[in-house]
């Protein structure tokens, strides 16, 4: 994304403004990442299952922690920043006097192919294909005043969450409404035998895996992400994070708020999702109401922490800078170490071990973040899609760029 116009008296808000905006979002990989690896290291968390060799007191003390604390949270965080980014582009577009749309068209195309090859070389739970839907359903609301945005994301999430009560309404009536990923422990064993086979076998089961999910993904994950992308976007245009410190009283009453009501709705799809005493079509429909408060409480502390943080800051701004690089990056180290790529260890580390190699991967991808960046503009993935986007070769070190510019999303 490019950088706001400022004049010069606003230099050092607008560097500070970036810096926190790539840290956010740095801060995001990192929640989204220690979700991620439990699905791309088990057959059997991808059908929604514990896997039956780790049932140690520890084990289930991490599932509960990561389900109740993290799932479902930062992939609406970052959902958020495609938003507030797409306001930047417009932003942009319009400064370089650029038509906005066929050059958005040719970036959500990039997107979506990049997505596809991610979804079947490496992980089915892929969210970039739908993050390039929601941009073509951000291009035609791009005129929305913040409110009606925020009202549009309102009834969208409203909506999600009857159509889950209604899920549940009909498993009451003994009606059929089993997962779509698979149908218990056989066809969870299936898929971590295929996974830990050749390269031609995880293939087959990531697209047998996408023809299964793929309804799941149009019909609630896709609204989901667009009305955080609609957030997003009202914030963008009401230039909200320009300087966060300005809006302490708002930041503090996220905090309360998305705190007090975010953990009690997480507490109750955790018990839905681990002990059924809670329908888990019940706790769904909880937690898209609720998620999203959380989503913005955890946002609210980091930006009010990040000033008093300026090392934390850098630290977490580079692999936030090359948040697409890095995203693929986590799936291809997930898939060697997993799958039958590399290692395949599928269903063979323990949920404590998985978080310790999450923490691993994301520290390598800081270091590596911040020695690519030394001498070029962006990350290597995104080069290519700035290659897409306009059409033309962009610089690939910081001697060939132009003026700088913030980070693309």
């Amino acid at each position: 994304m490019t950088a706001q116009r400022t004049d010069g008296a606003t230099q050092g808000a607008r560097a500070s403004r970036i810096t926190s905006v790539d840290a956010l979002r740095g801060f995001s990989l990192l929640g989204i990442l220690l979700v991620n690896i439990a699905f791309l290291a088990s057959g059997f968390r991808m059908a929604g299952m514990a896997e039956p060799a780790f049932q140690s007191t520890l084990d289930w003390g991490v599932r509960w922690s990561v389900t109740l604390l993290l799932e479902n949270k930062f992939y609406l965080l970052f959902s958020f920043l495609f938003g507030y980014s797409f306001t930047l582009q417009l932003d942009s577009a319009v400064r370089r006097r650029m038509p906005f749309t066929p050059m958005f068209l040719r970036r959500v195309a990039g997107l979506f192919l990049i997505g596809i090859a991610h979804a079947v070389l490496l992980f089915p739970g892929d969210i970039l294909t739908t993050y390039a839907g929601v941009g073509l359903a951000l291009l035609l609301l791009r005129k929305l005043s913040p409110k009606n945005a925020i009202m549009l994301a309102v009834v969208l999430t409203s909506l999600l969450a009857l159509g889950f009560v209604f899920l549940a309404g009909l498993a009451a009536l003994g009606l059929d409404t089993a997962g779509t990923v698979s149908h218990g422990v056989a066809e969870a064993i299936k898929s971590d035998r295929s996974l830990a086979g050749s390269a031609g076998q995880i293939v087959s089961e990531h697209l047998r895996k996408l023809s299964l999910i793929v309804l799941l993904r149009l019909l609630f994950q896709g609204p989901a992400v667009l009305a955080a992308a609609l957030i997003g976007l009202a914030v963008g245009k009401l230039g909200l994070l320009r300087d966060p410190s300005a809006h302490t009283k708002a930041l503090r009453r996220l905090q309360w708020v998305g705190f007090t009501v975010g953990l009690g709705g997480a507490a109750v799809y955790t018990m839905s999702a681990w002990t059924g005493t809670v329908h888990k079509f019940l706790g769904e429909a909880l937690d898209l109401v609720t998620a999203p408060l959380l989503a913005a409480a955890y946002a609210a502390t980091f930006l009010r922490l990040l000033p008093h943080m300026p090392r934390l800051a850098g630290l977490l701004a580079a692999p936030g800078r090359m948040a697409l690089s890095n995203y693929l990056g986590q799936s291809l180290i997930c898939g060697l170490i997993f799958t039958g790529y590399g290692m395949a260890l599928v269903d063979r580390v323990s949920p404590p071990s998985e978080v310790l190699i999450a923490l691993g991967i994301f520290t390598a991808q800081v270091t590596y973040s911040r020695l690519w960046l030394r001498g070029h503009r962006y990350g290597p993935v995104e080069w290519v899609l700035r290659y897409l986007t306009y059409w033309n070769r962009p610089g690939r070190t910081l001697e060939a760029a132009p003026a700088p510019q913030a980070a693309q999303p």
